[in-house]
């Protein structure tokens, strides 16, 4: 049996990146999964192998930075199978490499609503859930936030919001036996490739910084250290941050 059988765990971005790296490493422990994103195309997409992997799926189109989406991702877990293990808030909008003089509101609404604001609605649907059975939280930090990368403001900001947040709701909830921890990735998701692509020379400043020498790959490299986090094998973690970046950033 998979560390996570018998479990659920929903996964906002579930349909791509790594929010679907995550999926998979979950759907191949045996977890039954929700899946949540703005395009119900992408999220279809990714059912058959997720289910050939092991997971029993289902989807749940929807916006992080809308609450009544967020209650609706809840929603069907519950309805579909019955109770609610692991919430992973892996969804996350922004407009990198802007400088701090040139963060317009449009930014800083997309980045806040739909990390901050997204994380701690899903939180807030998931609680009373979670509450009667205790379970596992999964939010994601970067190193943009810990480390202040230039051309990053807003979405820094939202990042390190995230982690604060995290850690009130570690003290507040370890007593429902609710566990909440932080995961600070480096991988290749698609907008990190585009970003990249578009800006060589961070690209290899960042490669340089990477002591294991390359970049993450969602399922391989960041799957696992969420399935850590998500399984029992984490059952005495709480309130950590965990750098998931080969080496980027040392705390």
């Amino acid at each position: 049996m998979g560390k996570l059988a018998g479990r659920v765990a929903i996964v906002t971005g579930g349909g791509q990146g790594i929010g679907l790296g995550i999926a998979r490493s979950f759907a191949a422990a045996g977890a039954s999964l929700v899946i949540t994103g703005r395009s119900e195309e992408k999220l279809q997409g990714v059912v058959a192998e997720l289910e050939t992997l092991g997971g029993t799926v289902a989807i749940c189109p929807g916006d992080t930075r809308i609450r009544a989406d967020a209650e609706e991702a809840i929603r069907v877990a519950i309805d579909r199978f019955g109770q609610l293990d692991v919430l992973v808030n892996n969804a996350q909008s922004s407009v990198p490499g802007t400088p701090l003089e040139d963060i317009d509101d449009d930014a800083i609404r997309l980045t806040v609503e739909s990390g901050l604001f997204g994380t701690l609605q899903h939180m807030q649907a998931a609680f009373p859930h979670l509450k009667e059975r205790g379970g596992s939280i999964i939010n994601f930090g970067s190193r943009e936030g810990i480390f202040g990368g230039p051309g990053f403001g807003i979405y820094a900001a939202t990042k390190e919001g995230i982690r604060g947040l995290s850690r009130v709701a570690a003290r507040e909830w370890g007593r429902h036996k609710i566990r909440v921890n932080v995961l600070c990735p480096a991988a290749l998701s698609p907008v990190a490739v585009k970003y990249l692509d578009a800006n060589p020379e961070q690209a290899e400043m960042y490669r340089k910084e990477i002591s294991l020498g390359y970049f993450g790959d969602p399922e391989a490299d960041i799957g696992p250290a969420a399935l850590f986090l998500a399984s029992d094998d984490s059952r005495y973690v709480t309130g950590q941050t965990i750098n998931v970046d080969g080496g980027q950033m040392m705390l």
